[in-house]
């Protein structure tokens, strides 16, 4: 055949430069499209010979091999497919292929960031000239007395066609890099971009540095190649052919995560769409661990991206997983997404499915899924927050830890407790400073549920919302109710005279004039004072400590309620003589030891709480100094 030049197409305006700057950003993917061009490339030849029109050579092994070369600056796509003639080209390269890359960019260029398509698929061969000044085309078709076509353009609208010297079938596509992307010449850079997009694509992919190969030691053995990625992964098995170890080592090698999953939910449908994937529930060492999920999706094994959040409910996102639907639209923008019927399907299946495997386990498998509450509660919470249709699932079977260290369900923890405070679950919230209320809860008998993480302000909310009646208290908030004594009217107005009394010294002594003073008959005589603080007083702290307004927090901070034990020895003194020699620092030192049970002191707090014990305990030794 002799040369040929022309134009990609007669009035048309040159779209290199806005492929260049509309995707810079995203650059990396053209290597996921030439890749993806030569899967389709042998997938087309695999289906010729299935339908008997195509006969394979003997020995015949699909491969796509991927060459960069430092010192050349080129990186080269090699696939063994169905090749094109001269005429396909024409057809595919100049026609087709390029008016599809138009109109992907004339519907998508005005597109805001945050409303871009996803992945953005569809660009297809020319998003090699992201990164190449020029392209370079070496063919062969599979058809008898086919030529070889050599095609080369050079970032315009021209290219030139001519006679190629490749003597097998397939394509190979050549760039030449510009200087901005040089680094794609380098194999780990290459490398790197394979692992992300093309680590499950479904034909082998081998990874080749010319320059390594001119180094190589004459007497260094061969080694066998090894493809970069795993044409069958585990996802698109049936649950019933994959082993433990299998889902272990596939978690740790996709996330490298040293630490084995809890356990995992395969998924795996046909209809009324196609889907697969694995979601895994992380191992959290301690409550303090940060939770951060990834969930990949794929589409025919190809790689789109992480978290899309228009796909896949926001709760998952805490989980760690893949996901594989070759029926999801992907030239469609995000917000288009949010609305898609069909979207919406595959995000209720995947809830319905997670819910499923939850539920059953605390059914059929109880002791694991105690075992195993710790770790998953926070993604369990969550999710009863964010989704209503999982709330409505599993809202019945989130566990409660009591001081006990006993599981419980809120059903069980309301009935056990119903005769001593019903309908009320009182909580701790932070067990390093509140051990003296805990003491309290267990010398009375009483019942008490850790509610530890941050979420499980948001979480008792969304209980209370959801169960009328229902209310979850502190267990520093309020002693009326389980550890105080009858007292008679007359007594208890005595005794209030005497807070009066009490309260008008600590306030003058704080300079607090929010500060409360109570005193009462609590059951427990060992007990001497205790600070407790309104219970929507504390929620309304951890909200804004969670919204990053502490800094506004001193001026709603609430001193709370000092509550002074009638029964005790300790506070006897103060209340028989308030105005002895030794009261005003022991009403003192019982404010600050109520509020060290109830959170650390300042350093100020702290320095004068020193002083004041080495006073007392020079009292106690006799020196009147």
């Amino acid at each position: 055949m002799s040369t040929e030049r022309g134009n990609l197409s007669i009035n048309s305006e040159n779209i290199f430069p806005i492929i260049k700057k509309w995707l810079y950003s995203d650059q990396d993917i053209f290597i996921r499209e030439m890749i993806s061009n030569g899967c389709d490339a042998i997938t087309k030849l695999r289906k010729l010979e299935v339908m008997g029109e195509y006969q394979f050579p003997e020995g015949t092994e699909f491969s796509i091999q991927v060459i960069a070369n430092p010192t050349d600056k080129t990186l080269k796509f090699i696939d063994n497919g169905i090749g094109m003639t001269a005429d396909e080209i024409k057809e595919y390269i100049n026609q087709i292929a390029f008016s599809g890359a138009t109109d992907f960019l004339n519907k998508y260029k005005d597109k805001a960031n945050e409303d871009q398509i996803i992945g953005h698929f569809g660009l297809g061969f020319y998003s090699a000239f992201m990164v190449a000044d020029k392209v370079e085309i070496e063919s062969l078709s599979y058809k008898d007395g086919s030529e070889a076509v050599h095609w080369e353009c050079d970032g315009g609208t021209e290219f030139e066609m001519g006679p190629s010297d490749k003597s097998s079938i397939g394509t190979e596509i050549t760039l030449h890099l510009n200087e901005d992307c040089y680094e794609y010449s380098n194999e780990y850079r290459v490398r790197e971009v394979l692992n992300k997009y093309c680590s499950f694509m479904p034909e082998e992919i081998y990874l080749v540095n010319t320059d390594t190969l001119l180094k190589k030691d004459e007497n260094a053995k061969d080694e066998e190649p090894k493809p970069i990625n795993d044409t069958h992964p585990l996802w698109g098995k049936h649950p019933n052919e994959c082993t433990e170890a299998e889902y272990k080592e596939f978690y740790r090698k996709v996330f490298n995560d040293y630490k084995d999953p809890l356990f995992w939910i395969h998924l795996n449908m046909d209809y009324p769409f196609n889907l697969k994937g694995i979601l895994y529930f992380p191992r959290l060492d301690n409550k303090f661990d940060t939770i951060e999920g990834t969930i990949k999706l794929y589409n025919n094994q190809v790689f789109i991206a992480d978290n899309i959040k228009e796909v896949i409910p926001e709760f998952l996102l805490l989980l760690k997983g893949v996901i594989d639907c070759p029926d999801l639209p992907l030239n469609v923008s995000r917000s288009a997404l949010q609305n898609d019927g069909f979207v919406n399907k595959i995000s209720d299946y995947i809830t319905k499915k997670v819910a499923d495997k939850l539920s059953g386990m605390y059914k059929t498998e109880r002791e694991n899924y105690e075992k195993y509450w710790d770790d998953i509660s926070p993604f369990i919470k969550f999710g009863c927050i964010r989704d209503e249709k999982f709330a409505e699932k599993m809202d019945e079977y989130v566990l409660y830890k009591n001081i006990d260290d006993k599981y419980m369900t809120l059903s069980e923890c309301l009935e056990e407790n119903k005769e001593k405070h019903e309908n009320t679950v009182f909580y701790v919230n932070a067990r390093h400073v509140q051990g003296q209320y805990i003491n309290m809860f267990r010398k009375a008998k009483l019942d008490a549920v850790y509610l530890e993480q941050i979420i499980d302000t948001a979480f008792i909310q969304h209980i209370e919302q959801k169960n009328e009646g229902v209310h979850f208290v502190r267990v520093d908030a309020d002693l009326d109710k389980v550890f105080t004594k009858r007292t008679s009217k007359a007594d208890q107005a005595v005794l209030d005279e005497k807070a009066e009394v009490l309260q008008a010294k600590l306030r003058e002594k704080t300079g607090s004039d929010k500060l409360v003073v109570k005193v009462q008959n609590l059951k427990n005589t060992q007990t001497s004072s205790v600070l407790t603080v309104a219970e929507e007083t504390k929620r309304m702290e951890d909200w804004m400590r969670q919204m990053g307004m502490s800094e506004n927090m001193e001026q709603f901070k609430d001193p709370g309620t000092l509550v002074l034990n009638a029964n005790n020895d300790l506070v006897k003194i103060v209340l028989d003589d308030p105005d002895g020699e030794n009261s005003e620092i022991v009403l003192e030192q019982l404010y600050d030891l109520a509020k060290l049970a109830n959170a650390p002191l300042s350093t100020d707090e702290m320095t004068k709480f020193i002083e004041r014990s080495n006073r007392i305990m020079l009292l106690l030794a006799g020196d009147k100094h």
